[in-house]
């Protein structure tokens, strides 16, 4: 009876040195958590930036927590989650739809001539191959385009011809 016992207790058990460091990281996380809360969660919400659930999850404590959280900018968020003044900017790369190579493209862009002005100045400058619908109208849902002179149902009622506009534009420029 004592052997069972013992056999059943060792297939989850850690020996003591490996519980040891649990008990080191556990404290420091802790601690980083306690003396650096926006940072400690930007660097959580990069962890698992592809768990959208989990994402928000997140997200919903940091608003609970009294750490404010911005929407995706196109002119200011970077790929990942990112920390400035005591505020977590949401990143590209959590929005729905936006793959990597147009992420690369759009921060290229923007080092190179600066922000966007507005989703006319985007969809002009990023190059058409790189864009799609499904794509411009995720990152309007987002927020990505707000405070630049339109509100969301705005934009999401012109967005297709706005696209069509700048590659009819863009192919009479080559032709």
């Amino acid at each position: 009876k004592i052997w069972d016992d013992v056999e059943k207790f060792a297939e989850y058990a850690f020996n003591k040195s490996h519980a040891a460091c649990y008990a080191i990281i556990a404290y420091r996380t802790a601690w980083l958590k306690a003396h650096y809360p926006v940072e400690f969660m930007t660097a959580m919400m990069n962890s698992i930036l592809g768990n959208n659930d989990k994402v928000s999850q997140y997200i919903d404590y940091c608003r609970r927590s009294g750490i404010q959280v911005l929407p995706p900018h196109i002119s200011y968020s970077e790929v990942r989650f990112s920390c400035k003044n005591g505020v977590i900017r949401m990143g590209l790369g959590g929005v729905k739809n936006v793959g990597t190579a147009v992420m690369e493209k759009i921060l290229e862009e923007r080092r190179k001539n600066g922000a966007f002005r507005d989703i006319f100045d985007f969809v002009n400058r990023i190059p058409t191959a790189y864009l799609n619908k499904r794509m411009i109208e995720s990152m309007i849902k987002a927020g990505s385009f707000d405070n630049m002179g339109a509100t969301r149902s705005q934009l999401l009622s012109v967005y297709e011809e706005i696209l069509d506009g700048a590659q009819h534009r863009k192919r009479d420029n080559l032709s």
